[in-house]
């Protein structure tokens, strides 16, 4: 079985984006979610995966990712998933020996900025740059396919 683990935090300040080694543009939608499991599209650059990930709250969750066309993709996007798309710039930086990456929301959730790590293990040591703000792992409404459903732009 696949696993993701994974930490998701608020940021304090942009200090981050002086560390960014390269950005990427993402769309992504969703096929379907439930509290069972979500299913996306996401064309980042010009590469397309499907992706299936357990509803399971927290930083530990079971997740496949498959290549598929860049057309199918494209098609799908347009056609079959759920809207509003989700838009974000995806920021890739190195701190403390982890790939960090920060989302940078567009379009129905412009304003959210998150940052993300993942981990080979739920207890693995992570130094946390002072940059970052609170912890959301846990928080269902920070996980994409929620964003998804309930855009950033609506919460009150």
């Amino acid at each position: 079985m696949a696993t993701e683990i994974e930490r998701k935090f608020l940021l304090r300040d942009a200090r981050w984006r002086e560390a960014v080694e390269r950005s990427v543009w993402m769309r992504q939608g969703y096929l379907g979610s439930d509290a069972r499991s979500s299913v996306r599209l996401r064309i980042a650059a010009d590469q397309a995966f499907l992706n299936i990930k357990s509803g399971t709250v927290g930083i530990q969750r079971s997740e496949y990712e498959y290549p598929i066309p860049l057309a199918d993709a494209e098609e799908m996007l347009d056609q079959l998933c759920e809207k509003p798309l989700l838009e974000k710039t995806r920021h890739y930086l190195h701190v403390g020996g982890h790939l960090w990456e920060i989302d940078e929301f567009a379009g129905d959730n412009a304003g959210l900025i998150v940052a993300e790590v993942e981990l080979s293990r739920p207890d693995e040591p992570v130094a946390l740059p002072d940059w970052l703000g609170a912890e959301v792992s846990h928080e269902i409404r920070y996980y994409n396919s929620q964003l998804a459903r309930h855009p950033y732009s609506t919460w009150t």
